[in-house]
């Protein structure tokens, strides 16, 4: 962080509009009239439009899909952020929206260090720094040789209907970054891909099922009710899927497996409790241990997929049981440099029933070019570092442009808490971000 910088004034007011922000619950809730990702989410595009007015800046409100913030004249410049949040699952030490600066030793450190809430990381800090550097720059006179278009959509986390409705009632500017991602910038993401397979379950050991919240977070719940027969079975079973925790009501026969949530596209750093519920009931139903080859054991081979942005990952992360039938939504991100038909062949080899749900082509920028070579002097400028452009499996609103990054606001090793109980970003991480977030701005703008 820097001695004297210009962020250093806003700071404060900063902190607090992000404790208000966070205090909206702007889960996806269903569609009313005027309000297609529900009224919560609508809620908090007013509150940030109207704060952005308050600072003298041009706003629209396309519709309660999306907004933007204006600021400049010349050829536009994105930076693409959302409001919208994922399910706040279970397990928060704090309550997901009550944007509670910390109060409590245990957290680690100094009191007052952290604001913990659903939406901090990913992606309502970020954004409220963004406005705010816009609103730094403003008021010292800066005068930007591009159109600055801070776009904050409101259903990034389960669809990105907000920008496909940007694309029909504006034009989407072919250039920016997004706040919602790692450090130092991404020139390359996954492809994505959701996909739900049907599996067709004999002589079935429970009689419902019910697992994930959606379809990017490693499932935090499984629950089933067996049949006497599995009830038996459960008595001796030893559980082998580290992290995750059986309990078991007898009265209502029903099993609850409880694990740990992670983003969808870091499986490795969750506990999924679909995958130890499905394990206990793979050890003696050959059908549900088909269902648990092809998509736990990866007996197709599909992780063995890879590139210079790393292998392919899966995660299913939802299921349901009607009918006979247990369907499974799983999380795919697989490798740029790959096409889609690699992922859909293998599965086709394993006889796999499958259809997509969601899918986003992956990106790649030259790490040369002048997007990615100007951020990543700018953040190593800023944190007297010596880094390189790095590729995620995660999914960004980088893919809406033609040339596009995620930059920040955590570093790519640090501990992931986008999807995550817990989720909070510290004073210290918002302070910085600010002051790179104003830097990067201006030097690609002047």
């Amino acid at each position: 962080m820097q001695q004297n910088h210009p962020m250093t004034t806003y700071f404060n007011e900063l902190v607090n509009a992000v404790v208000d922000i966070v205090k909206i619950d702007s889960t996806r809730q269903p569609a009313k009239d005027g309000f297609p990702f529900g009224e919560g989410v609508a809620e908090c595009l007013r509150f940030f439009l109207e704060l952005a007015q308050s600072f003298g800046f041009e706003t629209k409100n396309y519709d309660n899909y999306v907004g933007e913030v204006i600021f400049g004249e010349g050829e536009d410049f994105a930076v693409l952020a959302h409001l919208d949040v994922v399910p706040v699952g279970s397990g928060w030490k704090y309550p997901p929206f009550a944007g509670v600066i910390n109060d409590d030793p245990s957290d680690g450190g100094v009191l007052g260090t952290k604001i913990w809430g659903r939406g901090t990381i990913d992606d309502k800090a970020p954004a409220m720094a963004c406005l705010y550097v816009l609103k730094a720059l403003k008021d010292e006179g800066f005068i930007p040789k591009r159109t600055i278009k801070l776009i904050v959509g409101c259903n990034e986390e389960s669809g990105w209907g907000c920008i496909e409705h940007y694309k029909k009632v504006a034009k989407l500017p072919e250039e920016g970054f997004t706040p919602d991602g790692d450090f130092p910038p991404i020139y390359a993401e996954k492809g994505i891909y959701h996909f739900f397979s049907d599996f067709k379950i004999e002589n079935a050991p429970f009689t419902s099922l019910k697992a994930g919240e959606a379809a990017n977070m490693v499932c935090p719940d499984a629950y089933a009710t067996l049949t006497k027969e599995a009830a038996l079975l459960l008595k001796d079973y030893k559980n082998p899927i580290a992290n995750t925790q059986f309990f078991f009501n007898e009265e209502r026969s029903e099993l609850h497996v409880k694990g740990k949530s992670a983003h969808g596209s870091m499986p490795q750093l969750g506990a999924n409790a679909l995958q130890a519920m499905l394990a206990f009931f793979a050890s003696f139903n050959p059908s549900v241990k088909r269902c648990y080859d092809v998509l736990f054991l990866d007996c197709g081979g599909l992780k063995n997929l890879q590139d210079e942005t790393g292998p392919l990952t899966m995660s299913p992360d939802v299921a349901t049981y009607e009918n006979g039938i247990l369907t499974v939504l799983t999380d795919v991100r697989y490798p740029a440099t790959l096409p889609l038909s690699a992922v859909e062949n293998i599965l086709r080899e394993q006889n796999v029933d499958f259809r997509i749900d969601h899918y986003q082509a992956p990106i790649y920028n030259d790490p040369k070019g002048r997007l990615i070579s100007t951020l990543t002097s700018v953040y190593n400028r800023a944190t007297g570092k010596s880094e390189s452009p790095v590729a995620i499996g995660g999914g960004t609103y980088a893919r809406a442009l033609k040339c596009g990054c995620a930059f920040g606001p955590t570093h790519v090793s640090e501990e992931a808490l986008a999807h995550q109980p817990n989720e909070y970003i510290t004073l210290d991480c918002l302070r910085l971000i600010s002051e790179i977030y104003y830097d990067a701005i201006k030097e690609l703008t002047k």
